[in-house]
């Protein structure tokens, strides 16, 4: 009896036994349809999150590409006149005469953020944009053959700016239109048979000690000379003689004199210069190029096309043009500030001085000779904006000639090409890297710890040229100007 109950009663537990076994490794399967089901719920949760962001960006680009494909059924004139911007909102179809202070310093800020990071990039873009669809830019090459400048002045003490010498000026004036005396001025050389090259695409920097003749030749290639110089030789642009254009609509000419309206602010400054100028070929530029890209079916970039646009528009081209200038040239912080004068107080010499510069470049002018636009500002910020000028014009083929002073090394190594001008002669032109060759030919050595811009304008001056003297084999004697003239002509680069 009790091993049939035990047998009975055993085979019960195994029978228990098993159906816990069976039991437990359902209640597993259970826990294991349970996690995949939680996780499928979970990455169906994420899945659709992901859709869900996923579908508002999509709807956005549909957004934008369905305003965009309205625009580009409108006719040319009206398409030039109306650009999708970013805002708050998302992106709205707006008329760039419209554009608000606050979208256009947006605008900018997207475009331009940190000037010495973003303005490249900026300038990157537009080339591109240009580019993909096959336009070349248009560049300016400035010829000068055999230019020779004279004036006629007055000498020693009777140049002084007297009551007595001025007086006694116009009276021999007088007497000398009606030919009863002779003039009492005496002939001045300013420029003696110069001839040169300034490329584009490539950064001319002009050197020379004072009273050479830069500020002559600067005014002569820009098409502003004073009418009462004696002028022979040729100019051309691109081989156009300037009696064939107006070559203030292509060249511009910065001062280095600051003469502004002390009443107005500097926005108000670069505003009305800008209008004054007026947008030269950007209109049918980018009318070109808009038929061009909607022939290819290219889609630009919003922010490069409102801008291009909003600069192309005749009337409104001192709102965005004037903003980046601004932003460029570091102006922001004093926009809204009077410009000032001896009366009035206003902005200082060094922020006055980058405002005569930025006068010029809110136009669109493609050809840029500057005097001495180095005058009153730091090392710094000269090298902030002869970098922005090199960006410019490497990227957007521009020509640029400029006159400084004693430029910091930094700022003499962004440059591409040197011309060295002497007692009206021009010494050197030609590339950065061969004038110490040329002077070493010449048997002068720049020292090491010597700036090469303050070494080319002593090594022609009869005061400090001896130091320079390299050959200690032979006797010391000084080069006139007129035999670094001859001798630069036989030179490699002269030869050219």
């Amino acid at each position: 009896y009790r091993e049939e109950h035990f047998q009975s009663s055993g085979g019960r537990i195994g029978m228990d036994t098993g159906d816990v076994i069976r039991t437990s490794n359902s209640l597993r399967a259970s826990s294991r349809s349970h996690g995949s089901l939680r996780a499928n719920s979970a990455s169906i949760w994420r899945n659709t999150g992901i859709e869900a962001f996923s579908r508002s960006s999509r709807d956005e680009d549909d957004e934008e590409a369905l305003k965009w494909a309205a625009l580009e059924k409108l006719p040319t004139f009206d398409r030039l006149k109306k650009g999708l911007l970013y805002g708050s909102e998302g992106v709205n179809e707006v008329d760039v005469h419209d554009l608000g202070f606050q979208d256009k310093k947006n605008l900018i800020e997207r475009l331009v953020n940190v000037v010495e990071e973003d303005n490249e990039k900026f300038l990157l873009k537009l080339r591109n944009r240009i580019d993909r669809v096959g336009i070349d830019l248009p560049a300016i090459e400035v010829r000068f053959e055999h230019l020779n400048i004279d004036a006629e002045a007055y000498t020693a003490s009777r140049a002084l700016p007297s009551f007595i010498n001025f007086h006694t000026n116009i009276i021999e004036g007088f007497l000398n239109s009606l030919n009863i005396i002779s003039s009492r001025k005496r002939p001045l050389s300013i420029l003696k048979d110069v001839s040169g090259i300034i490329k584009p695409c490539r950064m001319t920097l002009l050197l020379g000690p004072p009273s050479s003749g830069k500020t002559t030749l600067l005014l002569a290639l820009a098409g502003k000379l004073d009418p009462t110089l004696k002028f022979s030789g040729r100019v051309t642009y691109n081989g156009h003689g300037m009696e064939e254009f107006v070559p203030q609509k292509t060249a511009a000419y910065i001062s280095q004199h600051d003469l502004h309206i002390g009443e107005m602010t500097v926005r108000e400054t670069l505003a009305f210069s800008a209008r004054c100028q007026g947008v030269g070929s950007r209109y049918e530029m980018l009318a070109e190029l808009s038929r061009r890209e909607k022939a290819a079916n290219i889609k630009p970039d919003p922010d490069i096309d409102i801008y291009m646009k909003a600069a192309a528009t005749e009337g409104d081209e001192a709102n965005v043009v004037t903003d980046y200038i601004l932003k460029v040239l570091g102006l922001e912080i004093c926009a809204d500030t009077l410009v000032g004068d001896e009366m009035i107080r206003g902005i200082s010499g060094g922020q006055k001085k980058r405002v005569t510069t930025g006068e010029m470049l809110v136009g669109p002018a493609k050809a840029l000779f500057m005097d001495e636009i180095s005058t009153g500002l730091d090392s710094s910020t000269t090298y902030q904006i002869v970098n922005m000028l090199r960006q410019y014009v490497h990227i957007m083929k521009g020509t640029a000639f400029i006159s400084l002073l004693q430029p910091a090394p930094e700022t003499y190594d962004l440059f591409d090409d040197i011309v060295l001008l002497a007692d009206g002669q021009i010494v050197y032109q030609g590339p950065r890297e061969n004038v110490l060759e040329f002077f070493e030919s010449m048997g002068f050595k720049c020292p090491e710890r010597k700036g090469v811009a303050d070494f080319l304008q002593e090594v022609t001056s009869k005061k400090d040229q001896q130091q320079y003297w390299a050959r200690r084999d032979e006797p010391y004697r000084f080069i006139p100007v007129r035999e670094f003239a001859e001798a630069f002509q036989s030179f490699s680069v002269g030869v050219r």
